[in-house]
């Protein structure tokens, strides 16, 4: 048998080759590890800042410390909970609700809006009291709508007459629940995640008789918080219209993450079919959207004073954008700069310090100005304010920060003529200052 032997030579000349071919790569080996590393590095630092997304650091750069703006987040919540021209109402031992002092009631906005600032804030005994107000006076035991809330009610807790629910009110009562569920545990006297799931439960489509109301006949409908066909979520349970400012896909994705429902994936189409109905419902120059909208996002064009024009729902819509991007991790990032620039855009125009609180979704003043507390007149309100501040989160405008200012130098005051909003201006603009400080966060 005769063997073969490479001579050593040989595999000396293929060491020396192989060492210099690869360092005649080396540059294009390390430029492309250089580049892979880059990418990772910015969708690492893209994905991290979309929760904080320079929140706080636009009040660190009008030259506040954090001390300073801690401070402030909780002078403005304890004035509206605590001071004298408060909303909160405490009653009995156990028990707390939020007051719309200008309308004399209670609404499930409030009371929802009041959950989600308390658990928040970390203010259990608050949470606490005000659910259990809400459960109390406001949720449906029996019937059609067994499980949603009345919208309003006295602040004796007495029902309205025909009083429903209006859908903006079960959306924070289930995220907030949930949150705190994460936060303090189901063991503490209230199992928060049991109601959520009650809730959750109670608002799957349904076939009901809806008996005649005003100009409404009797009529069967599918009773749903979410409508099943388009999986938006409905002005009232059951309704063929939806409200703009009821939109806050994120919420959708925290229920699917926490709620443990069985649901998981239904919630996370209707985050998405939420996120591009957006992009129907806003005009693309001026950035305004109506109160209401058909589910296509077009205008209902209906003949009353409420649904077609920019007024005080609408209000909400930036912040909403806002919490969206942060939670979702900047999901339709692109869409909500262009968003947050033209709608900085349009009321930068009007006047920054001028600009009222009604328009026409193309930017003219409407014909009939909706009135508020008794007055009929159209504002440089805090509450609008507020929220388009909260959008320069999402904005890279060369003058968000003087909306930020406004907001910072902003007071909550009467006005001469003796209106005052203490509810409605008052929580948007808490809200608006827990963005900015980046206190409004998922709580895991």
């Amino acid at each position: 048998m005769k063997y073969h032997i490479t001579p050593p030579k040989y595999y000396s000349l293929k060491v020396l080759f192989t060492i210099h071919y690869s360092l005649k790569k080396l540059p294009k080996i390390l430029n492309f590890i250089y580049i892979i590393v880059k990418k990772i590095t910015l969708t690492i630092i893209t994905f991290l800042s979309a929760f904080s997304m320079n929140a706080q650091e636009l009040f660190l750069k009008l030259g506040h410390t954090q001390k300073e703006i801690d401070a402030k987040v909780e002078a403005v919540f304890d004035s509206l909970f605590f001071g004298e021209n408060r909303i909160y109402f405490e009653v009995g031992d156990d028990m707390g609700y939020v007051s719309d002092i200008k309308n004399h009631d209670v609404r499930t906005e409030g009371q929802s809006y009041g959950l989600m600032v308390a658990v928040q804030m970390d203010r259990k005994d608050v949470f606490d009291r005000i659910w259990r107000w809400s459960k109390k006076y406001m949720q449906i035991a029996e019937g059609n709508q067994k499980g949603y809330f009345k919208w309003t009610v006295s602040p004796d807790g007495t029902s309205h007459a025909f009083t429903g629910p209006a859908s903006d009110g079960e959306l924070y009562f289930i995220t907030s629940l949930l949150f705190a569920s994460n936060r303090w545990g189901n063991k503490t006297g209230i199992d928060y995640l049991k109601e959520a799931q009650y809730i959750l439960d109670c608002i799957q489509p349904k076939e009901v008789e809806m008996p005649a109301f005003r100009n409404f006949p009797a009529r069967k409908v599918t009773m749903s918080l979410i409508d099943p066909k388009t999986k938006l979520i409905a002005f009232v349970p059951g309704s063929d219209y939806t409200d703009p400012s009821y939109h806050l896909p994120v919420f959708y994705e925290i229920w699917a993450k926490y709620a443990k429902d069985g649901r998981s994936k239904y919630w996370e189409e209707c985050a998405e079919a939420s996120r591009q109905y957006m992009h129907t419902c806003i005009n693309k120059e001026t950035g305004l959207n109506p109160d209401y909208s058909n589910y296509d996002g077009s205008l209902r064009n209906s003949r009353g004073i409420l649904g077609d024009q920019f007024r005080y729902d609408s209000w909400r819509v930036p912040m909403n954008m806002v919490l969206d991007y942060r939670w979702s991790g900047g999901k339709d990032g692109d869409w909500k700069k262009w968003y947050g620039n033209t709608i900085q855009t349009f009321f930068y125009n009007q006047g920054i310090d001028t600009f009222v609180d009604q328009y026409n979704v193309d930017g003219t003043t409407p014909e009939r100005i909706l009135s508020a507390g008794g007055y009929t007149k159209l504002r440089h309100s805090v509450g609008l304010v507020a929220a388009l501040a909260a959008a320069s989160v999402i904005s890279d405008h060369p003058n968000k920060m003087d909306f930020v200012e406004r907001l910072w130098n902003s007071s909550h005051l009467p006005y001469e003529d003796g209106y005052y909003d203490a509810y409605y201006d008052g929580l948007l603009r808490l809200f608006a200052f827990m963005h900015l400080s980046g206190k409004y966060k998922i709580i895991k």
